[in-house]
């Protein structure tokens, strides 16, 4: 029986884990990252991979680096035949990536070359990409640059976020893994080299980045919003106070200026834009939860009347 390792953090990770798990694969050691302060009490809590460890009863090693040679004296004598990496967050230097027999496998949520880095997922869906979707790829010194063993390819939806999106491709990443685990144990898998040319940079989220500009196309607008949501989340400001919009819709209204609320009723909240207009579905007032427009529109404190501006 194989000897494998797992590496990864957050919740998408966590359901790669919980896949090999059930699937009856030899999962000897789980590394993820240290503990970090949450909450408002700022207690430290584990990763969401160390929760499904914990649960069934593997090591967990949480090195602050790899760049240790005693974490990686550590992992060498786990002798493991086969490391998989999903959303670790640390890097692996070439020691590491050459202890296990197999070397090292990556799950990257994008379909390389497209989206290489950190944010894979929310850059697909605002650049208004069709398709996106997981690969499977052998880990080498570059970032997200190794070669693709394994690729399962799906539609973006016209409406759904960056958070259902995310749960999908876990899923799919998920079943790709276990299934084609057996090949790339075997050495079955046929390395298909990335065509560099053809990669783009993934960065990382910003706050900043959910600020809209009224002047921008209402389809535009539509992507960011659903590429923000749930974070960092696309906001707005009225007068002086700033207003979240979880989510919204682009028609094809251009009876409004940018950012002048145009009408609102049990449809919605309609704001004019350079092109078009943003159907608001869902919004976050200060102080308040994400709330469903119509609802708000029923109840007697909302501010909004037609003509108002958003900025």
């Amino acid at each position: 029986m194989s000897n494998i390792i797992f590496a990864g953090t957050p919740d998408f990770a966590a359901t790669h884990l919980q896949a090999l798990l059930d699937a009856g694969i030899n999962v000897t050691a789980v590394y993820t990252q240290p503990d970090r302060p949450a909450g408002r009490g700022r207690k430290l809590q584990a990763s969401p991979v160390k929760q499904v460890a914990l649960d069934a009863e593997i090591p967990v090693f949480q090195p602050l680096t790899l760049r240790d040679p005693d974490a990686q004296a550590e992992l060498a004598a786990l002798k493991p035949d086969l490391m998989i990496v999903v959303a670790y967050g640390l890097i692996l230097p070439q020691v590491v990536l050459d202890t296990p027999t197999h070397g090292c496998v990556n799950v990257h949520a994008s379909l390389l070359p497209r989206w290489r880095g950190a944010a894979p997922i929310h850059r697909a869906l605002l650049a208004g990409d069709a398709e996106t979707g997981v690969t499977l790829m052998q880990m080498e010194a570059g970032l997200d640059t190794g070669p693709m063993l394994a690729k399962v390819t799906t539609a973006i939806t016209e409406t759904e976020s960056s958070g259902e999106l995310h749960d999908r491709l876990a899923v799919l990443g998920s079943e790709m893994l276990v299934a084609q685990l057996p090949a790339l144990l075997a050495g079955e898998l046929a390395p298909e080299i990335q065509d560099d040319s053809l990669a783009n940079y993934a960065e990382k989220l910003e706050k900043v980045e959910g600020a809209i500009d009224w002047t921008s196309s209402s389809n535009d607008i539509a992507r960011q919003v659903r590429g923000l949501s749930p974070w960092p989340v696309a906001y707005t400001n009225l007068g002086d106070k700033v207003v979240r919009i979880w989510q919204a819709q682009s028609v094809t209204d251009n009876s409004g200026k940018p950012g002048e609320l145009i009408k609102a009723d049990k449809q919605g909240i309609l704001i004019g834009c350079g092109e078009g207009s943003l159907l608001i579905k869902s919004i976050q007032m200060p102080g308040g939860r994400a709330t469903d427009a119509a609802a708000l529109l029923n109840s007697n404190n909302h501010p909004f009347q037609p003509g108002m501006k958003f900025e």
